[in-house]
């Protein structure tokens, strides 16, 4: 028979073996990490097999998928379909401030990967001629948020343009047809626009262009600090290997494209900058400084403390332990 007073130890015990499993959790049966054609290192990364190959002894699969924006990393990553993501280092604040849980923990390229284009006819010669027309654009994006901050320096507003959401592919298609007037592009879609569709940059502004962020979700690296440095360590290999190698990687992108090879040389030899890995202080200042931006144009609460929120989204701890 059980006594009254056998029931709180039972429970005790029940509770103690229903919390086991949680407490003795292993390692994850895979890691599922993005590639995004705005990363190239992520190409290198995946084709070379390198986190397969660092990983398989401890049975651990990995999950790529493809990324085609910030937008889309962050959605990913938010949903936990994702653990790792490529994104800009302004869009993953807005994400963090949106209530994303991730952490910025690398540089995989410091690009400049965003401009503003037009079309031949529609007399768009700088930002302030955008006024009254069509704009093509992918929200929570680095190409957005270089448009929203184009735009405040030259006085106007998102509302005194017509803002057409996009994903970056069909904006560069929206723009050849002549369905937009302009389109905040993103490489390697922008450089094709310019060879292949004769379409031109009226504005650039390389300092606008935040990094380019890995980012891990939060639960994740508190939960498996080690698998992170590892991640983080082979990653470093990828970006040494794709900066001896620039002509395989060229090859990499042109088969995941499908776009010509002139096209990808535009992008990796004239925008993308692999030669910065650690994530810090430029990095902290770089998207502050577009926080701040965003926030005097009504796209960031005034409320938010944008420094605050950079510091800390921000780790590079990560990396530094990997060294």
């Amino acid at each position: 028979m059980i006594s009254r007073r056998s029931f709180p130890l039972l429970a005790a015990a029940a509770f103690g073996l229903a919390l086991a499993p949680a407490l003795a959790a292993g390692p994850p049966r895979e890691i599922r990490i993005d590639w995004a054609t705005y990363n190239p290192v992520s190409l290198a990364l995946k084709e070379q097999k390198l986190l397969e190959k660092e990983f398989e002894k401890d049975g651990i699969t990995i999950r790529w998928v493809q990324s085609a924006g910030s937008n889309k990393a962050l959605e990913f990553l938010n949903a936990g379909s994702l653990d790792f993501g490529s994104t800009a280092g302004a869009a993953a604040l807005i994400g963090k401030i949106n209530g994303n849980p991730i952490k910025s923990i690398y540089v995989y390229s410091q690009p400049e990967w965003t401009a503003l284009l037009t079309r031949e006819g529609t007399g768009i010669k700088s930002v302030a001629d955008l006024k009254g027309k069509r704009v093509a654009a992918t929200r929570g994006t680095d190409p957005h948020i270089f448009l929203v901050r184009a735009l405040q320096e030259a006085g106007l507003t998102e509302k005194d343009v017509t803002l057409v959401l996009l994903q970056h592919a069909d904006g560069r298609t929206a723009l050849a047809r002549k369905d937009v007037d302009a389109w905040a592009g993103l490489d390697p879609m922008m450089a094709a626009a310019e060879l292949e569709d004769k379409a031109s940059i009226f504005f650039r502004k390389k300092e606008a262009n935040t990094w380019g962020i890995l980012n891990v979700r939060e639960a994740f690296a508190k939960d498996h600090p080690a698998l992170v440095r590892r991640v983080l360590a082979t990653y470093e290999k990828a970006r040494a290997w794709s900066q001896a190698n620039p002509d395989q990687v060229k090859a990499y992108l042109v088969a995941a494209t499908r776009l010509p090879e002139a096209v990808i040389a535009k992008q990796l030899s004239e925008r993308t900058d692999l030669t910065h890995s650690k994530i810090g202080p430029a990095q902290i200042d770089s998207i502050t400084e577009a926080g701040l931006a965003l926030q005097k144009a009504g796209v960031i609460k005034p409320d938010v403390n944008v420094r605050a929120v950079v510091v800390d989204l921000v780790d590079g701890s990560l990396l530094t332990a990997t060294h």
